[in-house]
């Protein structure tokens, strides 16, 4: 449920035009990312059974489109160094969830925070610290928290204790991981920027020179410009 309430604060945000930028680091547009939160939202509701022995289910919502949109992000980014550094942080992002899983209590009456919660803060922390970018926090959380529902539904197949992919508290886990990944990126990305007195110096020169000129001029043009201005 929080997860979805949190969905529905983000589509409000994307609707009156506070999410643009992020929603452009993930090759969204507007009314793209207000289809995609309505299609998960209504996806949480679905699920598509994958074995009956054991009983095994992946929630559309909470798992497939999730996925689809993090498989697209990184082909649209098609940097081999942002491909290894996201396999390098979905790997980290797993294994510490799983330590995590083995040493925290789960119960509710001794623990300080309930499991989701501390998954989705560990996870987008980390999310963020390995991938640096909106893209890649959000990449690294989303596949990072999926892939440890699948190492827990790995442990307990024998069992034959029904599971789903993506569904319950995983979906809460998710969303929330993703969120707040992306938000660390946005906020310490602006304060770097602004400490540094604007773009970044690694920055590619056709970006520095868009951001410094934003109405399409340059600096030849300018001086051409003044050039005439002065024969005048």
């Amino acid at each position: 449920m929080t997860g979805i309430i949190l969905l529905i604060l983000v589509s409000l945000l994307i609707f009156f035009g506070m999410a643009h930028r992020v929603l452009d680091r993930l090759y969204l547009s507007d009314r793209g990312g207000l289809i995609f939160i309505g299609a998960m939202i209504v996806g949480s509701f679905i699920d598509i059974p994958l074995s009956r022995m054991p009983i095994i289910s992946v929630n559309i919502g909470g798992a497939v489109l999730p996925l689809i949109l993090a498989i697209y992000v990184l082909v649209r980014a098609g940097s081999v160094k942002e491909w290894i550094r996201s396999i390098i942080g979905i790997v980290l992002t797993t294994g510490v969830l799983y330590g995590v899983n083995k040493l925290y209590s789960f119960d509710t009456s001794r623990g300080f925070i309930e499991p989701q919660y501390l998954w989705a803060i560990i996870a987008g922390v980390i999310a963020y610290v390995a991938g640096r970018s909106r893209r890649l926090a959000f990449v690294i959380a989303t596949i990072g928290v999926l892939a440890m529902d699948i190492v827990h539904i790995l442990e307990v197949r024998g069992t034959n204790v029904p599971t789903m992919i993506g569904g319950g508290g995983v979906f809460d886990t998710m969303v929330i991981a993703a969120v707040l990944a992306v938000l660390l990126a946005e906020m310490i990305g602006e304060s770097r920027e602004a400490l540094q007195g604007g773009p970044s110096n690694d920055r590619p020169e056709e970006l520095k020179e868009a951001l410094d000129h934003p109405e399409g001029t340059t600096n030849s043009d300018t001086w051409e410009h003044n050039g005439k201005e002065r024969e005048k």
